[in-house]
């Protein structure tokens, strides 16, 4: 069954970086539970500015709950049904299938932890797929000959793992969203060890290795990145040049200089690894919101135009960008994206099901498929040294292994 891919917790973004008016909520006999459960944490627009099915909000119920909303499991019906009556499902964009001579394959499977909101996928060496369940706080590994799942608790609770990246030994290093570290799990020992980042750095976001065993991080409304050694534990943070411009996904290119968009702004940016220091590329319109990229061996980027519904191509060389509507339109909201065989592979998250596209960079041409389950809002995906994708739906709470066709 599709549905509707929830951006419910992306409202927080899109109303400051496009000044979205608050909402006030609607009347009903569990108004008063759902304000003082919900609007602690953020303001009402998160929940007004989104609407879905009773099945879809029953999904959204369950992540704030998850993420510490106080709500009586008595009262989750009561309020599943407020949102339902009155916040309905309404002019959601529809997916346009474009056909193409790939053929790919889909294996999706539910995480164990209700309302976990799967973020990043990770695609180790051994062949596992790994997520963070960043509002359950939990990091998850899936047997994907099997389908067995296995969670790892880190003792810091509501740490909030957001991004995911492998070692050259095979700890599993992440971000801690919620609590300002960047964590190293060892899975054999399941021993986390976390390096707590300076005061005023507190929202860790993705985070990459580049040359030499350095990880980068981007630290998004703190408007930083950051680099940790992790030989010797020590840690260097630089402003992004342009306020409020909201790091956010990252790549690396073959020479290990790590390059970063900027979602609060129409900016791709590169990090000098051994000086910190920041060049900044401006996209030619300034509506642009590029909120995660990728790299081909060439080291073009590409990056998925959120706010416009656009795939965008910036060659780092010349300064040269060049753009392509994405096939659902310009409400279609392309988020996740990689790099594989000859392609630029994302996904348009705010479409009805979600689509996973493939952009082919010879042709020029698109090729979509519909998500199985629906897709809830692929906000990253991962090649696999097999020639495969993984993603997390974040929603629906569930990851997904892409098999395409060799």
């Amino acid at each position: 069954m599709f549905r509707k891919p929830l951006i419910l917790s992306t409202v927080v973004f899109t109303t400051a970086v496009f000044g979205q008016q608050e909402k006030p909520l609607p009347a009903g006999s569990v108004k008063g539970l759902v304000e003082t459960a919900c609007t602690t944490c953020h303001p009402a627009s998160m929940m007004t500015s989104a609407g879905h099915t009773r099945e879809d909000w029953k999904l959204v119920v369950e992540r704030m709950v998850a993420n510490g909303a106080e709500i009586p499991p008595n009262q989750m019906n009561a309020v599943i049904d407020y949102f339902a009556k009155n916040l309905p499902e309404e002019n959601v964009p529809k997916a346009v299938i474009v056909p193409g001579p790939v053929k790919v394959s889909f294996k999706e499977w539910t995480v164990p932890t209700v309302g976990s909101r799967p973020h990043d996928p990770l695609a180790t060496h051994d062949g596992y797929l790994w997520y963070t369940g960043q509002y359950a706080s939990v990091l998850g590994r899936v047997d994907t000959k099997t389908g067995k799942i296995q969670e790892f608790r880190p003792p810091n609770p509501r740490s909030g793992p957001h991004g995911l990246v492998e070692d050259a030994q095979g700890n599993i290093w992440f971000t801690a969203n919620f609590k300002g570290y960047i964590g190293k799990l060892d899975p054999k020992t399941e021993k986390v060890v976390e390096y707590k980042l300076p005061q005023g750095v507190g929202d860790p976001h993705t985070l990459l290795f580049g040359h030499k065993g350095i990880l980068f991080f981007t630290v998004q409304q703190a408007n930083k990145v950051g680099r940790l050694d992790p030989k010797t534990g020590d840690i260097k943070i630089a402003d992004s040049p342009t306020p409020r411009s909201l790091p956010y996904g990252m790549v690396v290119d073959s020479k290990g200089i790590p390059y970063y968009c900027e979602f609060g702004a129409p900016k791709i940016a590169a990090i000098d690894p051994e000086t910190m220091k920041i060049k900044e590329w401006t996209l030619p319109n300034a509506a642009s919101r590029p909120r995660r990229v990728a790299i081909t061996p060439d080291d073009v980027i590409f990056y998925a135009d959120y706010s416009r519904g656009f795939l965008g191509r910036l060659d780092p060389k010349t300064g040269a960008v060049k753009e392509y509507a994405s096939p659902s339109g310009p409400r279609s909201q392309p988020y996740g994206i990689t790099y594989l065989n000859g392609a630029i592979w994302y996904n348009e998250g705010a479409v009805k099901p979600n689509t996973l596209v493939r952009f082919d960079l010879k042709t020029e041409k698109f090729q979509t498929w519909a998500i199985p389950a629906g897709g809830g809002v692929v906000r990253n995906m991962m090649t696999t040294r097999d020639g495969n994708i993984v993603m997390a739906e974040s929603a629906l709470n569930m990851v997904a292994l892409v098999s395409v066709e060799k």
